[in-house]
């Protein structure tokens, strides 16, 4: 036990799988211990997954509800300990035309997007000023910063969590707590599958590795810096590009690879 007390204690969200789970195992491995929640049943898998079952503690809570988030911030508190680093990273999209989406599933979307992250970081961050001593992992996207036609209200949502995480850090700057946005670029995830993205360019295209985005946005909290474009180079270009281009170009480019049936074009 008293081995177990002196590691650092990290929250994942969205932590059964994609960049989620790879963010639980860099939490592992540079000696932290892991409360790992996300909605799916396979986050009852993840501790036999890693391998470290005595350090990683699930949470399978429904996020995209206020009670959901609730119960994950009570399951916190039971252990008694501080969080040492908070990485707000649970999210899905919802692809295709607005005018024909499903309502429902996009207040879900912005609901677990951008609800979650604001409700579980008013629940932790005091806790983290009072000691003058945390980190707090954001997962945004490399849309945060472009419009996304046919993910329109996905977009939003990044754009939201990218607003949010720079300006909360301002707000606690010179507090011992930092925020980090990461903004990966497409990742080899179920992601396109479950936002019904697969008949897309963009659904169909070589995607960067989920272990390489997790490890850099950990370095990255753990350095205290800003926000990361992470991924590959290609990802990062494309990152950087937005930040100069046109919003106009930008829709336009994007639209490209994420209008339905793209990928046959």
């Amino acid at each position: 036990m008293a081995t177990e007390i002196k590691r650092k204690l990290a929250v994942v969200t969205g932590g059964s799988s994609g960049i989620g789970f790879e963010l639980v195992r860099q939490c592992l491995e540079h000696d932290f211990d892991v409360i790992a929640c996300a909605e799916e049943p396979e986050i009852e898998t993840v501790p036999s997954r890693l391998g470290m079952a005595g350090n990683v503690f699930v949470v399978r809570a429904d996020l995209a509800t206020y009670e959901g988030v609730e119960q994950l911030y009570t399951s916190i508190q039971s252990y008694h300990r501080p969080v040492d680093a908070l990485l707000l990273n649970a999210g899905v999209g919802v692809g295709g035309e607005f005018a024909r989406t499903d309502l429902a599933d996009e207040l879900r979307m912005i609901a677990l997007n951008c609800a979650h992250t604001v409700h579980l970081a008013k629940r932790v961050l005091p806790d983290m000023l009072a000691r003058k001593q945390g980190r707090i992992l954001m997962t945004g996207s490399v849309v945060s910063t472009a419009p996304n036609p046919y993910q329109a209200i996905y977009g939003a949502t990044k754009a939201f969590v990218m607003s949010f995480g720079e300006a909360l850090r301002h707000e606690i700057k010179d507090t011992g707590v930092t925020v980090t946005v990461l903004q990966p670029g497409a990742t080899d995830t179920n992601f396109f599958a479950r936002a019904d993205l697969m008949d897309t360019k963009v659904g169909q295209d070589k995607k960067d590795d989920p272990a390489l985005v997790a490890k850099q946005g950990f370095e990255a909290m753990m350095a205290g810096k800003d926000s990361i474009l992470a991924g590959s180079l290609p990802s990062k270009i494309g990152g950087l590009m937005n930040e100069i281009l046109p919003e106009t170009v930008k829709a336009a480019q994007a639209g490209k690879t994420t209008r339905p049936g793209s990928a046959k074009h």
